[in-house]
């Protein structure tokens, strides 16, 4: 589980809860372009950047959606989807960055996901000469202008609009039917699940089952194990790529809780869920499937 959390886009959401801004907007300028950023900072470049290193799985997989994957020179660890990113240079762990490592790729364009580490080292990058964006994308709601904010700096504006209807039209539908409920746990010790404000309560929304914490309006919370077992969830979602049960639910203590006790886990790729991205119509069909499966 920590493995995850460090992997996935959900080190944020236990790294620092943040307020997202409104979708920055996108101008030409003269002998340039220009997006506004969700820190409120006015990103311009001279031209379509051409090597850019990208700090956070989600960005990495939306640049190659819209087919500027080609222009990346540096990714994290962690950036592992589409395959073809596994063969560009790693610039470590991502959050927080190592300003060195990103600067030596010479970049043009730095991708950040923003979080106070990120911001800081932001601040760093700028003062190398080196333009940075800083990009919130906590909700469905935020993948479709994170799209067409890179399309516009990319140059790859048609591509990033189609994916970005795709996207909307997607965070946009009315929730399924909810047959089941389900709590995601991201950490044990302390519990600390998922809120309201992250892409997972609506994932699940749109699969059909009913986050039990969907009341908490932050990404995550840290909650007791009294009040996990108090709601009563239908199923434990894990981020995990195997079905092998967590070693908590063998502590006496989560066995208060009746989805541990019968063994009521929902397995969920890292990968797939752990990071908003182009694929999330993929992800609320597999989970589904994966709800149905389980009946």
């Amino acid at each position: 589980m920590r493995r995850w959390i460090q992997r996935t886009h959900l080190a944020g959401f236990v790294a620092l809860t943040i307020t997202a801004c409104a979708p920055g907007e996108h101008v030409p300028v003269k002998g340039g372009i220009a997006v506004t950023d969700d820190a409120g900072r006015r990103v311009t470049l001279a031209a379509p950047a051409r090597r850019i290193v990208s700090l956070l799985p989600s960005f990495t997989e939306i640049l190659f959606a819209i087919g500027a994957g080609d222009r990346l020179v540096g990714r994290t660890t962690w950036c592992d989807y589409p395959p073809e990113a596994l063969a560009l240079p790693s610039v470590g762990d991502g959050m927080p960055p190592s300003v060195e490592a990103v600067a030596a790729r010479r970049p043009d364009l730095v991708v950040l996901y923003r979080a106070g580490p990120n911001v800081t080292a932001a601040e760093q990058l700028e003062r190398l000469g080196i333009r940075t964006v800083l990009l919130d994308l906590n909700l469905l709601e935020q993948l479709g202008p994170a799209a067409r904010r890179l399309g516009v700096l990319t140059g790859r504006s048609r591509a990033a609009d189609s994916l970005a209807h795709v996207l909307d039209s997607l965070a946009s539908q009315p929730p399924a039917p909810s047959t089941r409920s389900l709590a995601f746990i991201v950490w044990d010790n302390p519990p600390i699940v998922i809120g309201a404000g992250s892409y997972l309560d609506r994932l699940a929304a749109l699969a059909g089952a009913r986050n039990v914490f969907h009341d908490v309006g932050a990404p995550s919370a840290q909650v007791s194990i009294e009040t996990i077992a108090a709601r009563d969830p239908d199923f434990l979602a894990l981020l995990s790529d195997s079905a092998v049960p967590p070693r908590y639910a063998m502590r006496p203590e989560w066995r208060v809780a009746r989805a541990v006790r019968n063994a009521r886990f929902l397995f969920l790729p890292g990968q797939l869920f752990g990071r908003p991205g182009p694929r999330a119509a993929e992800a609320i069909r597999e989970l589904r499937r994966r709800l149905e499966a389980a009946r």
